[in-house]
This record gives C-alpha cells, structure tokens and sequence, in this order.
C-alpha cells in the first residue's frame, strides 16, 4: 500500500486516546505453551532461515546471509563451500559495525517499501570472477575477497558521511556504482578511485532513483542499469517539480517530525521522467524518445521496466499508459536515443507488471509474459516482435520466468499448474515442442534461484508441514546437497509447540459468479463434542495478495495455532479480487473496492455456520492494511455477521492514495467519483454494532495515521463505540521485537475479551 496526507491534530488522538487491553492471563504465559512473546523471541522458532541464498558465478559456492542466533535479525554473510561441504561465516556484520546503524531518511523509506527490517549485512553481490563478494554496511561499500583471509579479506571503499544506497556492481567486476544525494557515483575497486557520474541531483531532481510509486506500486526500487559490456549505464532522471508537496506527520514517543514530501495523491500530477543512456568513456548522456509520435507522443506515462539487450547497444524499456490498460516494450538505440515499440498488451481493467522479459544469447529472441488469455504464459518472440512460440497455456498462472538454458533449449519458470495452493518449478521446451515438465515434488511452495549457466538451483521450499529448507539441486530437480535441511525434529525450537497445533483443513467455496474460492481452516485444539466455538477470519482481501497456499507461514503461522490452542476457529478465504488466480478472478473489483470482497467474506461465513462446532453469533475478523480496510468495511456493511474487529493500518479514504496503485483499480476520480465515494468506508459507519480495534502506527509513511484519525473523529461525531491503539515512531509494519510483541497481545486479548 501507499503514503497518504497527515495531520499534527493526530497526536492528541493518537496518544491520549489509546485504550489499553488487559494482559493475557499469566498461566497462559507459561513455557509449556505459545505465548505472543515466544513468537517474537530470539531464537527464531523457523529455525536456521538462509536468507538471500546465491550461487557464486563459478559454481564452487553458494552465499547466503543468516541471522546470529541470540539477534534473528542482524545478518551476516555466509558461504557453503561445494569442495569441502563445509558452511562458514565469511563477514561478522557485528565487527565492521558494532553498534547500531544510523540510516538516512532515503534509506529507511527505500527499506520501508522493500519490507526489510533486518540489520547488519542485508545486500551482497557476486563479481563475475567468482572470487569478489560486495556489500553495503552502515552507509558505506565493503568488497570481500575470496582469494584472502581474516581482516585482510575485507576492503572498505567508501567511508563518508553521506549514506551511499542502491550499490551495485558492474558486470566486469571492476568497478562499483551507488547513489549519494541524489546522483550516480562510481568507484573503482582496484584503485579505489571515485567519479561522479551526474551532476544536477538536488531539490526535486533526482538521477538514478526510483521515484515513490515505482518503488511501492512498481516493485521497481532502483533507476539505474549498468549495460552488460559495462561502458553505459541506463538511468532515470526524476523531476518532482509537478507533484504536489504535502506534510507528513511522524509522531514518536517524546516528539514529533514534519516532512514535506512531494506526493502524487490520486488524480493530481505525476514526476516528470526521462530516460538517459550514459557513455562512461565520454561522460555524454543520450536522451530516449520514451513517447515517440508513433505511439502518440503521450508524456503522462509510467516507465516501471528498463532492461539491456545482449548487445549493449539497445536498451529496452516498458511504457505505460496512466490508466494502466495499455504496456508497451520499447527498444532504443543507445547512441542516437531513437525509439520505436515492439509489442504491446492491453487491457479493459488493469495489466499487473511482472519482471518476466528474458532476452536469449545465442538467438535474436526474448522470452516474455502475458495475461492475454486470462491467465499469466509465456511467449517466445523474435526481437521485431513477431511471435515465434506461445510456450504455456491452460487454466492456470505462471508466476516467474527464471530464464533460458539455450544448449538445453528449455526455459525455466514457476507456476500454480496442479493447484493454486502451490507453486512448483517447471521446464518447457523453447521451440514449443514436447510436455512440460515438473521438476520440484514435494508438495508445497518453491521458490528458486538459479546458477548463471542454469545447471544448478537453490530451492527454497516450505509446507504447512514443513519449515522453510533450503537445497541446491540439478536442474533436472535431483538433490545435490541440503544447505539447510531444517527438520521439524526434537531440537527444533518449534517441535513441542508443533505437537500441541493443529493442522490446517483447505476447502473451496462457490462464490456468486461460480468462481471457486480456495479457504484454510484451524479448529481449536483439543474441541469438545457439543461445544461451538468462536471464529476468527484473518483476512488481506485485496489484489497482488494469496493468504491460502500449502506454505509454512512463520509468525502469522505461529499466531494462528496460538489462538487455536486458545480455543478460536482462525478462518481465511482468498476472496475475488485475489492474487495468482488469473484476471478473470481479479477483474470483478474493478472501479468499485469493499465490495465483491466483503459479499465474498460472507460467503465464507455462511459456510462456516454450516459447521456444528462454530458458534454463529461470535464471529470476529482480524486485518492489515488492505486487510485492516476489509476489516472496517464488513463491520459497517455486514453488522450482523461480523461482531468483533480488530483493525490495523487500515485505508479508510482513496482519495488520499497514490496515483499508480487507486488508479490502477479505481480510475481516475474525475471519470469514477461515484467509485471512489462507494470505495470509502465513510458511507457506511452508521452500520457499526459491535467492537472495533483500530491500529496504527504514528509515523506511518505508506497508510497514512490521517486515514485512522479521520474515521476517529468520523466515528466520535457519529456517537459510535470504538476502541483504538496507536503506536509511536512505528510505520506501516509496526516492527521491532516489543512493538510487536505488544500489538499481537492487544490483538490476542481484544478477541479474548470481547469474542470469547
């Protein structure tokens, strides 16, 4: 979700209005049950999590980072040696930075929108020798030499009080490239010699960054792209001149920040965005025709994707209509900026972006996704944009292309084929002859990472059974090693717990237009013959989100046997509107939000009033941003179902959202005002009967505090009941080990007083 308007009255709300939950009965605490404390404790009950898991170019290593076992979330560097099959720690983040980083405010938004709230070493990057490791730390650039040993492995190559961000390294291995107020920077490793690269970057202009909405509705967070021969850089120059700036509000526990922020809210103007192509031996900057007059000249566009061709003398680029239904992939020549379209997709609602453009080395060809049949495929082209092969069909998604093995002819991707409840890897032939071929087959969600020569892949896996494990396989699936095989054994830190849970039940249910919707359901442990029981729904609701799937769901796993063990029924349903299920299930929420998805969430209720042991008068519902926004509206719309909620982050207005994401699903306000008016929650408050939570944290950036603080004082003038918990200096996320610790007991004992 996105950043919205604020207000300084929230800070007399927000702190004075707090209603404190009474604490969870002691004897509930003990050691022989899950406690919310337990969950957000050290160590981690996942267990040994490799994050981040990489195969060195040569194949020798594979790297990951880890978490120390006393601190989950300071990560260091790590490697798993294929010669002598041995794991060991490579950097201690703890001794090159002792203390605790100090982040700049563009660092911590750009984690903030990556959902990254680990410390220490959070980022590394193979050399294409195989031999050099690079990572950033505490602000500055660290390269590690494999060829070396002790302290003498580790050369620092910045070491400034600016924060250096986005560091990549060059194809070539030679040289390192970050952004530091606001312009591109380069440094050479061997020498360690450092050149600016742009020159204008201040105020509203920015070069190589990624502007708001590309980083939090584009999954887009860099604006700059070496070119594979290392002698260009692509990049984006961002001008924010045109978009509005409104204050933010961030209240911590002793003070409060204002921040003036350029925000385009829905409907108002956008940055002004120009492609560049850099000549590194010369220091000239190419400009692109990003919207030549063949395909209209519109300049009110969106540029989510840039990518290289094998060349190095074209550079690719998707542009995007402002409405979303029309995606265009461009080429242009980098020394002459000359543009011209090779493909486009539209559509009547939306296109989703996706990352899925392969360009192959051996034939003038690129393999590419779409939506087109109603289902994610993909589909082989020459590079005019002629059609070669389409290389999957049928009645499900395919959710990443992870490339080509060209001696082999086989692509490589991810996929939902089986069920959507799963995610496998799978190989198809390039020339569109012969079977797909399943290569993972233990049942549950993959996730994989390739070798550059695709021989080898890392598969990270979990079930609803299983932990998350990690190994390196062949290609064809056969296991090479564990690197981290994570038994659910008697040492593992959630073994006694896991005894006491109960396992999940999945269903489909019908929803009005025919559409199966996929549940999972968690009775209470240890259920008396007789007994009905509480239910609560734990729900997200809204696009790019797949709450049920066979996976192993860490925390919000654990939350869900604990209220289980409490004697809860914990209930979700991927209503229409969904993720990974194709458009035909994702189009019904077009221009109009709250709506298919709550009537969908009382289908889900209907059918658990079929079960003998659900008590249908106590049915609450739990929620997060999207989720949170659900939450509020089934309270208001559907008072008789749903008789406690509790809220958190929740959006309220979408007038007060970004462009990019409530443009995308709601249009523009001036064409949909009637849209956006039956999208907020205001029109129907008067509907409240029962007990509200509502969450939030004071400095959120994303869901603004203003959309909590306009429903409290919407609410108070109303005359209606509601209880409310704020948390100060916390974002969209609400982390940090206490803070968490303390919203889940809210959560935990607002259901237990008011549902049980």
């Amino acid at each position: 979700m996105s950043y919205v308007k604020s207000l300084l009255a929230c800070a007399a709300v927000g702190l004075a209005g707090a209603s404190m939950m009474n604490s969870v009965k002691a004897d509930d605490r003990s050691a022989d049950k899950l406690t919310v404390e337990r969950i957000y404790a050290d160590p981690s009950l996942t267990g040994p999590a490799p994050r981040s898991v990489k195969l060195s170019p040569d194949g020798k290593r594979v790297t990951f980072l880890k978490g120390k076992e006393d601190e989950q979330e300071r990560l260091d560097l790590w490697e798993y040696n294929l010669a002598d099959q041995q794991s060991r720690m490579l950097v201690d983040s703890a001794d090159l930075m002792p203390g605790e980083e100090n982040l700049s405010a563009e660092e911590k938004a750009r984690r903030e929108r990556m959902r990254l709230f680990a410390k220490g070493i959070i980022s590394y990057y193979w050399g294409d020798d195989g031999e050099t490791l690079l990572f950033p730390l505490g602000g500055d650039i660290f390269v590690y030499d494999l060829n070396k040993s002790g302290s003498d492995a580790t050369k620092q190559l910045t070491k400034t009080d600016a924060y250096e961000t986005d560091v990549k390294l060059s194809p070539d291995g030679k040289s390192v490239s970050f952004i530091r107020d606001q312009d591109i920077f380069m440094i050479d490793i061997e020498t360690g010699e450092e050149r600016q690269l742009t020159m204008d970057g201040e105020g509203p202009i920015k070069n190589g960054m990624a502007e708001f909405v590309a980083q939090e509705e584009m999954g887009r967070l860099t604006g700059y792209w070496w070119s594979p021969n290392s002698k260009k850089i692509a990049y984006l120059k961002v001008d924010e001149t045109p978009v509005n700036i409104e204050k933010r509000y961030e209240i911590n526990a002793e003070d409060f920040e204002v921040f003036e922020q350029r925000y385009p809210s829905t409907g108002n103007d956008n940055v002004l965005i120009k492609l560049g192509v850099l000549d590194l031996e010369s220091g000239k900057t190419t400009w692109v025709d990003t919207s030549p007059q063949e395909i209209g000249g519109e300049t009110d566009i969106y540029i989510p994707r840039v990518k290289w061709l094998r060349d190095s003398n074209r550079v690719s680029f998707q542009w995007q209509s402002r409405d979303q239904q029309t995606l265009k992939l461009m080429f242009a020549d980098a020394e002459t900026g000359k543009s011209h379209e090779v493909l486009t997709e539209t559509s009547d609602t939306w296109i989703n972006l996706t990352k899925d453009l392969y360009f192959l080395k051996r034939h003038n060809a690129f393999v590419w996704s779409s939506e087109r049949s109603g289902y994610r495929h993909l589909y082989l082209y020459d590079l005019k944009g002629n059609l070669i092969n389409q290389l999957t069909e049928g009645d499900w998604v395919v959710d990443n292309l992870y490339g080509v093995d060209e001696e082999k002819g086989l692509v490589y991707f991810d996929a939902n084929k089986e069920t959507p409840l799963e995610q496998h890897l799978y190989s198809v032939p390039m020339n569109g002859e012969g079977e797909i071929k399943k290569i993972t087959d233990q049942a549950g969600v993959h996730s994989v990472s390739f070798s550059k020569n695709m021989s080898l892949f890392v598969d990270y896996f979990s079930s609803v059974e299983q932990p998350p494990q990690v190994s390196l396989r062949t290609a064809d699936g056969e296991l090479v090693t564990w690197l981290e095989e994570n038994k659910l054994d008697s040492d593992h830190p959630y073994f006694k717990y896991y005894q006491q849970a109960p396992k999940p039940e999945f269903g489909t249910i019908e929803a009005e237009d025919g559409q199966l919707m996929h549940y999972r359901l968690y009775k209470p442990t240890n259920m008396e013959e007789g007994k009905k029981y509480p239910v609560v729904v734990d729900v997200y609701g809204g696009p790019h989100a797949q709450r049920v799937t066979n996976t192993w769901g860490a925390r919000n796993t654990y939350w869900h046997h604990m209220m289980a063990n409490r004697g809860f029924v914990i209930f979700s349903l991927d209503n229409r509107g969904s993720w990974n299920r194709g458009k035909k299930f994702e189009d019904p929420i077009y221009r109009k939000l709250g709506d298919v998805e709550v009537v969908d969430q009382v289908k889900g209720v209907d059918f658990l009033k079929t079960l003998d042991f659900v008590d249908p008068e106590r049915i609450g519902m739990f929620g997060w941003s999207y989720g949170g926004y659900m939450t509020i509206m089934s309270m208001f719309k559907e008072p008789d179902v749903f008789k406690v909620g509790v809220s958190v982050a929740p959006v309220t207005d979408w007038y007060l959202y970004d462009t990019h994401y409530t443009e995308r699903y709601l249009g523009h306000p001036e064409n949909n005002q009637e849209g956006y008016e039956q999208s907020n929650v205001f029109p129907y408050l008067d509907g409240l009967k029962g007990d509200l939570m509502i969450i939030h944290g004071m400095a959120d950036d994303n869901v603004l505090f203003t959309n909590s603080t306009k429903l409290f004082k919407a609410l108070q003038d109303a005359n209606k009941s509601f209880d409310m918990m704020n948390y100060p200096g916390s974002k969209h996320s609400i982390w940090g080990q206490k803070t968490r610790t303390h919203v889940f007991n809210t959560i935990t004992d607002y259901f237990e007083q008011h549902l049980k």
